[in-house]
């Protein structure tokens, strides 16, 4: 039996919603794009034109009532009313990290979920692409016998990146919340809930000046509202001690390093801000490192991978591995490494989530043969006859 699609309305026409809308239209089958909308709506009308969808108010999209699942692609600082606006009018949601701006607001909102019966999905879902999974399941073959501890590094010029981004200048936008939330869920995604932490955050500017002469601001000075470096320690619920080093007031390249080291072995792993990427396993007795093959699909940007699970999740009644517990957790250990700065104290955590199953192997060219799914796709983001 064929299933309906869902149809979603895409909520922020910024640069981000281009590789969304491209796959949520092309790549995944049981997604359907019908519209889009903006605060400033010329750039939705140009989207609109662009996909061949329709262009909308804020308001009509979220009351439309052919619009299912509401895509909420703008900055941190709009989340908050972007997804209770859109729950109250009874549409599931995905949105773009991190979940909101506030533990308060955010705990609000998946309350408002739960009562309403919707479903509430939240980025990244870069942790599903080829190499995160692959990683998971070297770890979890026992390769690297018991897990004892996590490093996750990433340097950045966050100056250079505000010059074309103004909004990573705002409250939830830095680089711990912004980026450093790719290497917090997947660390989560591998190793479960963290119990506590503690670490140092330090709003290195107040504000800077537009640099660029190609830039319309041009010499005019710009309030900064968020951290400039976020470290920590973690205590994971299982044992597992980590390590976290947030730095955006620094230089480009970027070097990321996320490892996870155990009493057998360790694992290098690739950028988490890619979905692909190399993985490297050096096992005791080895003198190098060697890369360990991925099985697994979704190695270039798939970007909306998490909204398609979403959908899939919703046809199937289950809970999607996007979802917004394991976003609300990362989002409390990020908030409790900075109010631990403040503090001087270790900070515990409130929340924890359940760790759901990874993804099938063998999906990587659309043909996964499980009884029952319908499509390759169906097989790669659902496990027919699972109620997971």
């Amino acid at each position: 039996m064929k299933r309906r699609k869902v149809k979603a309305g895409i909520v922020g026409c910024g640069v981000i919603s281009d590789i969304y809308i491209q796959n949520m239209q092309s790549r995944f089958s049981i997604l359907e794009v019908v519209a889009c909308s903006s605060k400033r709506m010329d750039s939705a009308y140009a989207k609109a034109e662009k996909y061949g969808i329709k262009a909308m108010e804020t308001e009509e999209l979220l009351t439309d009532p052919e619009i299912d699942l509401v895509v909420n692609l703008t900055p941190p600082g709009a989340h908050y009313d972007i997804i209770k606006r859109a729950l109250m009018k009874g549409k599931h949601v995905y949105t773009e990290k991190i979940f909101t701006v506030g533990l308060g607001r955010a705990k609000e909102l998946m309350q408002l979920a739960d009562e309403k019966g919707l479903y509430l999905g939240v980025a990244p879902d870069t942790f599903l692409g080829s190499s995160m999974q692959n990683a998971r399941q070297i770890i979890e073959s026992g390769l690297i016998g018991t897990v004892t501890s996590v490093v996750a590094v990433l340097n950045r010029d966050f100056k250079s990146f505000t010059e074309e981004l103004p909004f990573l200048s705002g409250e939830g936008a830095g680089i711990g919340f912004d980026v450093g939330i790719y290497y917090m869920t997947a660390m989560l995604s591998i190793l479960g809930s963290v119990k506590s932490c503690c670490g140092m955050m330090k709003e290195t500017v107040t504000s800077r000046t537009h640099y660029l002469p190609q830039n319309q601001n041009f010499g005019q000075e710009y309030e900064v509202k968020n951290e400039g470096i976020l470290a920590g320690t973690l205590l994971f619920a299982n044992g597992v001690i980590g390590t976290v080093h947030f730095n955006g007031e620094t230089v480009f390249p970027e070097k990321p390093i996320l490892t996870i080291y155990g009493t057998e072995g360790i694992v290098y792993m690739a950028d988490p801000n890619e979905f692909g990427g190399e993985v490297r396993l050096l096992r005791k007795g080895q003198a190098e490192p060697v890369m360990i093959p991925s099985n697994f699909g979704y190695a270039d940007n798939s970007r909306g991978l998490g909204v398609a699970e979403m959908a899939w999740s919703m046809c199937t009644g289950r809970r999607p591995r996007a979802n917004k517990e394991m976003a609300y957790h990362a989002l409390e250990v990020l908030y409790g490494i900075a109010e631990s700065s403040r503090s001087g104290e270790m900070r515990h955590m409130n929340s924890t989530f359940e760790k759901l199953p990874p993804l099938p192997q063998g999906y990587l060219n659309g043909n996964y043969p499980i009884p029952g799914c319908q499509s390759g796709e169906e097989a790669a983001l659902t496990i027919c006859g699972s109620s997971m």
